[in-house]
């Protein structure tokens, strides 16, 4: 189980991100739905409709901890694809809904996370993911798409603890992916090996979370070359 003070201390981060997240897309203009981002390929609505589609696939995971029954979190990348299309093409006030609806039952679900938990390690995407890390793989999404929309939003203005989160998700997604072997640290004494280790790469979270997630080297310093990073 989940100790309940660290969960509550997760979920009261996980709506701070989300009421942040549901601010800014509130104050977009319809035809603002339709620009691009920093994400390869959606446009805003898009964005948005993956962090609704997310908030309930991410259920599964808890199905999956709480049961001991492997479950996915989508049938078929078609099937995520259809639904995220699906959610895009609807108005604006109902996406955001769709939004807020998904976030409250994620919300609502990992308060199973207190009784016991009978698989420890999860595999999300081919990434192993703790069960007691759950709620921060939703902070993450919620924090790294935000950042995609490209709006006046920052991720400067995350939580030091939901960006940790986020940098960590990146780090799992380049382990999964085989990327070249890197030493990651940051100014805030965080620290993380991929592969051999073998090239050292440091930034503060901010920066870190900007190159890792989207290829931004802006505030990476390198004792040589930067590697190419595996897509997302």
């Amino acid at each position: 189980m989940i100790n309940p003070a660290r969960l509550t201390s997760d979920l009261s981060r996980l709506r701070r991100e989300t009421d942040m997240f549901l601010a800014t897309i509130e104050s977009l203009a319809d035809r603002e739905m339709t620009e691009p981002t920093l994400c390869e390929g959606w446009d805003r609505a898009h964005v948005i409709a993956h962090i609704a589609s997310n908030g309930n696939a991410l259920v599964k995971l808890i199905d999956w901890a709480v049961t001991g029954e492997p479950a996915e979190l989508y049938a078929s990348p078609d099937a995520r694809e259809q639904e995220i299309d699906e959610l895009a093409a609807l108005p604006k006030e109902e996406l955001i809904q769709k939004v807020r609806d998904s976030a409250d039952y994620f919300e609502e679900q990992c308060e199973r996370l207190k009784g016991e938990i009978k698989t420890e390690e999860l595999d999300l995407h081919g990434k192993p993911v703790p069960a007691t890390s759950i709620p921060a793989v939703r902070v993450a999404e919620v924090v790294v798409h935000h950042h995609d929309l490209d709006t006046t939003w920052t991720i400067e203005e995350a939580d030091p603890d939901s960006l940790l989160n986020a940098v960590e998700a990146a780090v799992r997604t380049m382990r999964a992916k085989n990327a070249p072997g890197m030493t990651l640290r940051t100014e805030e004494r965080d620290e993380w090996v991929i592969g051999d280790g073998g090239q050292e790469i440091t930034s503060d979270r901010e920066g870190m979370l900007a190159w890792l997630a989207r290829g931004d080297d802006e505030h990476i310093e390198s004792q040589g070359e930067l590697p190419e990073l595996p897509k997302w």
